[in-house]
């Protein structure tokens, strides 16, 4: 309530209907705590509320009914948006987090280069000069990055510049089509069970946790598996990169 109080409660949007502001404050709240379920314990679900506060009032000041999405759809993307953002501002990863998941990726490649199949995990450790848990070490430390930067598209698609028309160019519209349709391909040719944590994550938009639940495995397990699965999606989409 505080993060509103400097603010009126209630805003004209371009259509002029005037918006309630704190009757989408509990929106607010559940895309916070449905996204700190999928980030690091360093990220604490106050700051995700005070940005994404931000985000629904300059929602409020922004948004144009003629263009046919309701408030709350709207709102609900620069909500999330704003969160995303802020976060990526902070910027709490290591540039060597960074490296290290490039060289995994790097590995997994020219493994599955090498031997026409894709890269057993062993293999990949093996190639990096590390041991097996080292390199799930390193998983487990690489994951969170890929947790927030693969939320990334949705907020860019989605961004208000798409919502009130502005589309990309018929060229630019096929290159991405075309990219997706290689993404969903090696996402299908990915070992069952990492494309089981794809789907869990993505499709149903389990957490990590809710997905150990699923496998009856540690959180830590799903976490290293999700992650080898970017990696190794990475590798295989080199060329689009």
């Amino acid at each position: 309530m505080t993060g509103t109080q400097a603010y009126a409660n209630v805003h004209k949007h371009t259509a002029g209907e005037v918006i309630d502001i704190e009757a989408f404050l509990p929106l607010v709240k559940r895309i916070a705590y449905h996204l700190k379920g999928r980030l690091p314990d360093s990220v604490m679900v106050d700051d995700l509320i005070q940005s994404g506060v931000i985000g629904l009032i300059e929602s409020s000041q922004k948004f144009d009914a003629t263009q046919g999405a309701s408030f709350e759809t709207y709102a609900g993307i620069r909500i999330r948006g704003a969160m995303l953002d802020e976060i990526r501002k902070g910027d709490w990863t290591p540039r060597s987090v960074y490296r290290k998941s490039r060289e995994v990726s790097d590995a997994i490649a020219q493994v599955e280069a090498e031997k026409g199949r894709e890269a057993r995990d062993e293999e990949v450790a093996e190639a990096l000069g590390i041991t097996l848990k080292d390199y799930y070490h390193i998983l487990q430390d690489t994951n969170a990055t890929q947790l927030l930067s693969i939320d990334q598209p949705d907020h860019d698609e989605l961004s208000e510049d798409r919502m009130v028309g502005q589309l990309k160019t018929p060229i630019a519209e096929l290159a991405e089509s075309d990219f997706q349709g290689a993404l969903a391909t090696q996402i299908e040719q990915l070992p069952e069970k990492e494309k089981l944590v794809m789907a869990l994550y993505y499709d149903e938009e389990l957490n990590l946790k809710e997905i150990g639940e699923v496998l009856e495995v540690s959180e830590s397990r799903v976490s290293q598996i999700h992650s080898q699965a970017i990696k190794r999606l990475k590798a295989r989409l080199k060329d689009w990169m």
